[in-house]
């Protein structure tokens, strides 16, 4: 069984950063994506960024040139940077897995706040 934690999240000013972090534990065959995603309050939960265990990486029109993802494979950890942040940021940020066995793992969720 695979467990994700997540860390990071907070309040913070626009224009500010934070910087989210996703570490994967316990019984863990290779990660294949490892991703952010995030839902807003009535909103649709929604891709963030993903990157795949080879370095490609995806992200969502919204936070190009504002978001960075990266991954520590020999940690499974994944990380997102952000920065210059919105208001329209604020939402419940989530960590999912996908291991190449097809398996997907998510995390409990870590909020961001945007104040403006």
């Amino acid at each position: 069984q695979v467990q994700l934690v997540e860390s990071g999240g907070g309040l913070v000013q626009a224009g500010g950063s934070l910087r989210l972090s996703c570490a994967a534990s316990g019984t863990i065959f290779n990660i294949y994506i490892m991703g952010w995603y995030r839902q807003a309050p009535g909103k649709q939960r929604e891709l963030v960024a993903m990157i795949t265990r080879g370095g490609t990486i995806t992200y969502a029109d919204s936070v190009k040139g504002r978001c960075t993802v990266s991954r520590d494979n020999a940690k499974n950890t994944v990380y997102l940077q952000m920065n210059s942040l919105k208001p329209e940021d604020t939402a419940v940020y989530y960590c999912k897995i996908l291991t190449f066995r097809g398996d997907d793992t998510w995390g409990q969720g870590t909020q961001v706040t945007v104040s403006s």
